[in-house]
């Protein structure tokens, strides 16, 4: 995987300096007229109903910020190739900024969709990194991911409280599912969870692929004799990790854990950027790159 970033970074660096007759006559230097661009990054879906996430953040992008041009691309090579399968084109974050620069923006705020800052994250900040050094932009900032900062930690727990099921009681529980990462960031996810249960201690923060595991959640739950579980995906998008590890018919499946173990559960399949509270969250950091550009 990290091959294939690094061969998409080279293939950026390789599309700028075969374009380097542009730099050399002023196209992009600080001469050239200013031309503001909004690159969003997200990991991406090949599910079509998880597009009504996509859709939510471009509308609001365009609603917040209607004169600046808006492009996509995707971190997850995996996605784009499934994508290509089915006749849609979505470019890595290298392909679109070497492209954005071919279309002579000067400056361009590339807004991270992800949910903490871990690898995904930690590798755009080495593309945009590497656009610096090379030159091809008069300016280029990465805006934080949702959850970056403490006041932004406090904002997730306000989205999370305001959007559980209205049915929900009291005494059963809402269970998270974050995606979870090998990166240190990955302790967003504990910290959350405590921050949630300072106000609703019925409330769990799990990970696919990190800590919390399925697993403390259940003894968690168990222990407080928690009979119902609402469970959600705390992703973007109700993907594949919400259809099939959280709510599929699999043995393995968060659903079949807990239901084995005697707790009622009702699925949600609705990603995070389907409500505008998470949402506002990604707009407002974009407006941390965009008010350099002033």
């Amino acid at each position: 995987m990290r091959l294939k970033k690094l061969l998409g970074l080279m293939i950026g660096m390789v599309f700028l300096l075969t374009h380097a007759n542009i730099l050399a006559a002023g196209g992009h230097g600080h001469n050239a007229p200013k031309k503001i661009g909004i690159l969003l990054v997200a990991f991406g879906s090949s599910e079509a109903s998880a597009q009504v996430s996509f859709e939510n953040i471009d509308k609001k992008v365009k609603a917040a910020y209607p004169k600046i041009p808006v492009r996509w691309a995707y971190t997850s090579s995996i996605i784009r190739e499934k994508l290509a399968k089915q006749g849609k084109d979505l470019d890595s974050p290298e392909v679109a900024l070497a492209k954005m620069q071919d279309e002579k923006f000067t400056h361009v705020a590339l807004q991270s969709l992800h949910t903490i800052g871990g690898a995904e994250y930690h590798d755009l900040r080495r593309t945009v990194s590497g656009f610096k050094t090379m030159g091809g932009f008069q300016n280029i900032i990465l805006g934080y991911p949702m959850i970056a900062t403490q006041k932004d930690m406090a904002r997730a727990v306000d989205a999370i409280l305001a959007t559980i099921p209205q049915q929900r009681k009291k005494k059963e529980a809402v269970v998270l599912m974050g995606h979870g990462t090998h990166h240190p960031s990955n302790a967003f996810y504990a910290a959350l969870m405590f921050q949630l249960q300072l106000q609703d201690p019925n409330v769990f923060v799990g990970t696919v692929e990190g800590y919390p595991e399925v697993g403390l959640i259940k003894d968690l739950m168990l222990k407080k004799k928690i009979k119902k579980a609402y469970l959600l995906p705390f992703m973007s998008v109700a993907g594949d990790h919400a259809k099939n590890d959280m709510a599929g018919d699999e043995e393995d499946s968060w659903k079949s854990i807990f239901t084995k173990a005697g707790i009622q559960c009702e699925t949600v399949l609705k990603g995070t950027a389907e409500y505008d509270q998470f949402v506002d969250i990604w707009v407002d950091h974009l407006g941390g790159p965009l008010g350099h550009f002033k």
